[in-house]
């Protein structure tokens, strides 16, 4: 089951990229400006806890998304050693179109399905999110 997670991960990041291509967004950025959309700050390791990769592998995507102008690093309010990473008002939009998107291609995937399979499958991967903390 872990495998087919994997495989249904890298697959829905690419459907993502080439929906939306135009934003000329790696899916990694895609994934951080969607973990972000909800407007709140995160720490790094926050950030690479959600996103599901180390913060030093982060570095590189958080680099290239501030160079665009869609987040912005600044101090934790009581601890200005951890590093707080926010959307710009440009992240903001783009990472609605992002979660726009998401939602749309959840809706195509899971269309068929009965909904006492999703509420399975979304049950499954909460118990396996758990087991990973």
């Amino acid at each position: 089951m872990i495998l087919e997670l994997q495989r249904a991960t890298h697959a829905t990041l690419q459907v993502l990229s080439a929906r939306l291509v135009d934003l000329d967004l790696s899916p990694s950025e895609l994934n951080a400006l969607g973990n972000l959309a909800d407007g709140a700050g995160r720490t790094v390791s926050e950030l690479g806890a959600a996103v599901g990769s180390r913060p030093t592998t982060l570095t590189g995507v958080l680099d290239r998304l501030e160079r665009r102008g869609l987040i912005a690093r600044g101090a934790r309010p009581g601890d200005r050693r951890a590093v707080l990473i926010t959307l710009t008002d440009d992240g903001a939009a783009t990472a609605a179109v992002i979660t726009r998107a998401i939602a749309d291609l959840e809706a195509d995937a899971l269309a068929g399905l009965p909904a006492a399979t999703v509420d399975g499958a979304l049950a499954v991967l909460r118990a396996l999110t758990e087991a990973g903390r």
